[in-house]
């Protein structure tokens, strides 16, 4: 076997993709595969989209990078446009979503530090997942995740998720600044809340003057079926994280935050040599428009209706099926049986799909996916999962 440079940081597959289009991709022995995981919901309009393609060869044919010690005038225009669609005030743009949750966290901890409050401290879930950087990692709950990186940072106060009574407990601290959560739980398998939970939450927040601060970097752009999965709700955060689907490829990020948490970051006190630069924004902006122009919050809700009645006509009669969760274009099917292998089985079956918690199937497709292509889907899962021997 030929030698590997690359750190050994991932279990990865025995596939090497040269081309996709659309839903599909295409490996060097061109075979080809229907995309059901898109990345891990970044490329959410398909792959080699050829608005986006354009916008990355004209932009590159000027202007790349300058760094933000001057005007970006895209970059104005995509913290507007953002904002408008969140109903916040401000953004601060970076590479990736841990860099948006690290920046809510500092932004979290100098408003407790601001306010005076010694050791000011934050609610973060078990469950969760907010990145692998230390801060980000630190907020994300799972012993797993956590080995061999300890000390991990402290002042988290780690409750469970989708349990307001919990969170009514601690309360009592005065050192708590802010919560921190997904609104549907990601890499902890399509964990859907209560319809009531993030009101709850608002109202806490609001009656002990902290910071609500939702992650919706695997949730956001149109994946649930709205612009962001909180707005299924009625409330309003202080700090929205935001990543993947904006650049559908491209790196970016951005932290946004309202009125009163956008006072607290001032220059000097946080930054990013490559955040928001000249070719990341282009083309975060035209996802924003493609998304709108082809509607893609209407298909997300659509096309997830359709799915989550197929896979649940076509599998909950099998045994081994616990439960299939869905929200828009955010799937869960999480079984009485780890399923690692199922992976590799689907991709045998020229599927791509992933499976996280161990036990729970995880697809995040492309939102401009079609009823056909979910027919071809639930075949495969159907096909895959019916060979699971279970008593």
């Amino acid at each position: 076997m030929m030698k590997s440079f690359l750190m050994n940081t991932y279990n990865r597959k025995k596939v090497s993709f040269t081309k996709g289009e659309g839903a599909y991709l295409w490996d060097d022995k061109n075979n080809k595969y229907l995309d059901a995981l898109c990345g891990l919901a970044v490329t959410s309009l398909g792959h080699s989209h050829p608005e986006i393609s354009k916008v990355i060869y004209d932009q590159s044919k000027t202007l790349i990078h300058t760094s933000n010690a001057f005007i970006i005038k895209q970059q104005e225009k995509l913290a507007e446009r953002l904002c408008k669609l969140s109903g916040l005030e401000n953004a601060f743009f970076c590479n990736s979503g841990a860099e948006a949750v690290e920046a809510a966290i500092k932004i979290a901890r100098k408003y407790g530090n601001d306010s005076e409050i010694d050791n000011p401290k934050i609610i973060v879930m078990e469950n969760s997942f907010h990145g692998r950087t230390l801060a980000a990692l630190s907020a994300t709950g799972g012993e797993k995740a956590h080995n061999g990186f300890y000390p991990l940072i402290d002042g988290l106060l780690r409750v469970p998720y989708n349990n307001i009574e919990a969170i009514e407990n601690l309360a009592k601290n005065n050192n708590i600044v802010g919560i921190l959560l997904e609104p549907i739980q990601g890499e902890g398998g399509i964990k859907i809340p209560n319809p009531e939970y993030l009101s709850k939450l608002r109202s806490i927040c609001d009656a002990n003057s902290w910071l609500l601060m939702i992650d919706e970097v695997q949730s956001g752009f149109c994946r649930t079926g709205k612009w962001f999965a909180y707005q299924h709700s009625t409330i309003l955060p202080d700090v929205v994280t935001v990543a993947k689907a904006l650049g559908n490829g491209v790196p970016i990020g951005a932290c946004l935050t309202n009125k009163k948490a956008s006072k607290i970051l001032t220059p000097g006190s946080h930054g990013s040599t490559f955040g928001g630069n000249f070719l990341s924004t282009a083309v975060g902006l035209k996802v924003l428009d493609i998304m709108k122009e082809k509607n893609l919050c209407r298909n997300a809700r659509l096309m997830g209706t359709y799915l989550e009645q197929e896979l649940k006509n076509k599998l909950m009669g099998f045994s081994v099926v616990k439960e299939i969760r869905c929200k828009g274009l955010m799937i869960g099917i999480e079984l009485k049986v780890k399923c690692l292998d199922l992976v590799k089985e689907a991709l045998n079956n020229k599927l791509v799909i992933n499976v996280t918690k161990e036990n729970t199937i995880r697809m995040l497709p492309p939102l401009i996916i079609n009823k056909s292509e979910i027919d071809v889907i639930v075949k495969i899962l159907y096909k895959i999962i019916s060979g699971i021997r279970y008593e």
